[in-house]
């Protein structure tokens, strides 16, 4: 795609500009009101193609007032993602859709519609070749359409189209679409982590060095879908004093330094870090840079790692800022138009030969260094009828083709030669503006805790644990916990140790204690009253585990319980008939959950803090994933000995076996639980924590905020 003409692409532009602008009026029936609003949007994002270099530098230079919005950027993108903003009458709505198109159409139309979301920030970035692409896609189904109108028009059916020929044809224009652009598409996804010539880093780069901050208009530049959140997170954070801005960087970059020099990773070998950050915060991510700087790091940006709020999430073709959850929840499974084996081989092929080509970039891969927020309003999704739902062969498709991915991209970007941090901050949704400023001030505050106090009462902990056989957790107040977690045997244990003793480094902020189980022996019930995974609310998640296995598991969010399995499956299984407890941890950060109840955030926490808020067990692969060889030491110097666990310990055998590619972490709260013990070889119990409090000496300043 990169080495496409461009004079070629230019006429294939205007040819398809030209063809669409055609299209209203042509015909009038139901297929052709969703063909005349897409071709609408379509040529608005070919005009914001054509105009967005002068736009671009009136954004960003300060030349833009965008409450004036005199140049129309403010209203025209607006109209630009109006369907998301009015998703339940939209087209993007696989439910809306079918009720105006039909069951047969009606979800292939939401498909499309939803790949050509992507235009928007295509426009600004000048990809040119994907406008010219997607917009000959959706002309050969309009093509389709036209040509299955005639022949209804010939035959003696009432001029009514053969919805069932139309279908068929529409899936073959879908599929070899894919099919055909593959290796473009996989080289696009692997540039945007390697690449710094890749248009999303070069439009974000220049934003982030040369926007002037003063005016906000340089929130538009990004081509995403502005809303009250990003604009009152940009004035708040621009109106922040140098020395806290600093402070925010530091803790940031410090945490990715201390990443390197705690798994004792030779840093020096790279030149590479990936950035992510919420827009808004363009002026601590500026003296970021300057920061990574000076380790002789060069961030990359892209498109998927610039974000904005509501929703948080990404579309997973389109990398857009989203307001409506349910948006993505309801696309998520939208590649099932076009995946099959077939394919699964294909985009494998095509990753390997993109690895390749971009295989001395991936060497000075650092890893990632992403900004969280929190503080949307809590989502429950709805099981909408028009969303598409994978068949059975796909479901095996997706975990044969993630699972062998995997396998690629660790050979290309080995997990144990680079490593990555994490920091997360409330945005102004929670609440109003005293009280965001009041959670933000409170979230630096834990974000910057003392290291050294922590490493010292996690190590108190340690010490008890590592005598133990077992653990048992027990919950209470109602929460049906009954769990006893089995450990690794310790053959020196003045040289080695079970658990990590994790403080603020890659995971920002301290402060939790973790092992990877022995999944044999690890049996019973894990509860929790409400609690969110992946952006996800789930009420009464109960999860029973047989031998470390997750065995049955259940929760209350849907009358229907097949509905509610559905939920469990797809989004904390990730469609896997099973999956390991991956970590046991116990989190200490209690000013943290303090924090939670105190301003009745828990459900807002991201899993970044939720996971030190209390004891927690991660299903899927465990922390020290696709790194069990090699050796890692607590600040003691004694070696964590328990990396693996039955199912990784597969991977010199059955790599497919071995690794799951995930990891969801489900905390309980400490007014839930009854009791942790480490339980001995003589069967004789230690208590960790009683009755919702620590109780190991040295560990009572973590009491107080319980208190």
């Amino acid at each position: 795609m990169y080495e496409y003409d461009e004079k070629l692409l230019g006429e294939r532009l205007e040819l398809s500009k030209n063809r669409i602008s055609q299209i209203r009026g042509e015909h009038s029936d139901k297929y052709s009101s969703f063909f005349e609003h897409v071709a609408d949007y379509i040529l608005m994002c070919m005009d914001k193609f054509d105009k967005s270099n002068s736009d671009y530098d009136e954004l960003i230079n300060n030349q833009y007032d965008i409450s004036a919005d005199a140049s129309g950027h403010v209203s025209k993108l607006k109209r630009l993602y109006s369907d998301i903003n009015n998703y339940e009458n939209s087209y993007l709505n696989p439910d809306y859709a079918i009720k105006m198109l039909g069951e047969k159409l009606g979800g292939q139309y939401s498909f499309l519609y939803n790949e050509l979301m992507a235009l928007v920030p295509w426009a600004y970035e000048k990809r040119l070749a994907y406008i010219v692409l997607f917009a000959e896609l959706f002309l050969q189904m309009y093509g389709v359409y036209e040509e299955e109108l005639e022949n209804s028009k010939e035959s003696s059916n009432d001029n009514l189209i053969d919805e069932d020929k139309l279908r068929h044809k529409n899936n073959e224009c879908i599929y070899w679409f894919y099919h055909d652009n593959c290796d473009s598409f996989t080289d696009c996804s692997v540039s945007k982590i390697l690449d710094v010539t890749d248009y999303s880093n070069v439009l974000i780069k220049n934003i982030i060095e040369n926007a002037d901050f003063k005016s906000l208009g340089y929130l538009y530049a990004y081509g995403a879908n502005i809303t009250d959140n990003e604009i009152k997170f940009a004035s708040y954070v621009n109106g922040l004093s140098e020395e806290q801005i600093d402070k925010m960087a530091s803790c940031y970059v410090g945490g990715f330094v201390k990443g390197y020099e705690s798994a004792r990773k030779d840093m020096k070998k790279k030149s590479i870090v990936k950035v992510e950050y919420p827009i808004g915060f363009e002026r601590v991510v500026r003296r970021s840079i300057e920061l990574f700087n000076e380790y002789n790091l060069n961030p990359i940006f892209s498109r998927d790692g610039v974000y904005s709020f509501e929703g948080g999430a990404r579309s997973r073709n389109t990398y857009l800022s989203s307001m409506n959850k349910q948006w993505i929840y309801d696309h998520k499974n939208d590649k099932g138009y076009y995946f099959d084996k077939r394919f699964y081989n294909r985009r494998l092929e095509a990753i390997e030969e993109a690895f390749k080509k971009y295989s001395e970039q991936a060497k000075k891969f650092a890893g990632p260094a992403l900004i969280q927020t929190f503080g949307e309003k809590e989502f429950n999704p709805v099981n909408k009828k028009g969303s598409y739902q994978f068949t059975d062969k796909q479901n095996k498709w997706n975990v044969e083709y993630l699972s062998k991915a995997g396998v690629i991209n660790n050979n290309y970007l080995p997990r144990d030669e680079y490593s990555f941090t994490i920091i997360a901050f409330p945005i102004p949704e929670i609440g109003d503006d005293e009280f965001f400023r009041t959670v933000f001030d409170k979230t630096m505050e834990i974000n910057t805790l003392d290291y050294n106090s922590y490493q010292r009462m996690h190590q108190a902990i340690i010490d008890i644990l590592d005598k133990a056989e077992c653990v048992h957790v027990l919950g209470h107040n109602g929460n049906k916990t009954d769990i006893t977690v089995n450990l690794h045997t310790l053959n020196d244990p003045s040289k080695e140790t079970l658990f990590e003793n994790c403080v603020a480094d890659v995971n920002i902020p301290v402060g939790e204690v973790f092992t990877s189980p022995v999944l044999k022996g690890t049996n019973g019930t894990l509860n929790v009253s409400h609690v969110f995974l992946n952006g996800l609310a789930y009420n009464d998640l109960i999860i029973e585990v047989k031998d470390g296995m997750i065995s049955d598991y259940s929760c209350s969010n849907f009358e229907d319980e097949d509905e509610c399995k559905r939920m469990i499956y797809e989004n904390v299984l990730y469609r896997h008939d099973t999956l390991p407890i991956g970590e046991f941890a116990i989190g200490t950060n209690t000013l943290a959950y303090k924090m939670g109840r105190e301003y009745n955030i828990e459900a807002k926490l991201p899993i970044l803090i939720a996971e030190k808020t209390g004891p927690h067990f991660a299903f899927g692969d465990t922390c020290y994933s696709h790194e069990e060889d090699v050796k890692t030491y607590n600040p003691d110097g004694k070696e964590i000995i328990a990396r693996e666990n039955e199912c990784s310990a597969l991977r010199n055998e059955d790599i497919s076996k071995a690794y799951f590619n995930c990891h969801t972490d489900v905390t309980m709260p400490f007014d839930e639980l009854k009791l942790i013990e480490a339980v001995l070889p003589d069967g004789s119990a230690i208590p960790i924590i009683k009755d919702g409090l620590f109780v190991v000496e040295g560990c009572e300043e973590l009491n107080e905020p319980l208190e």
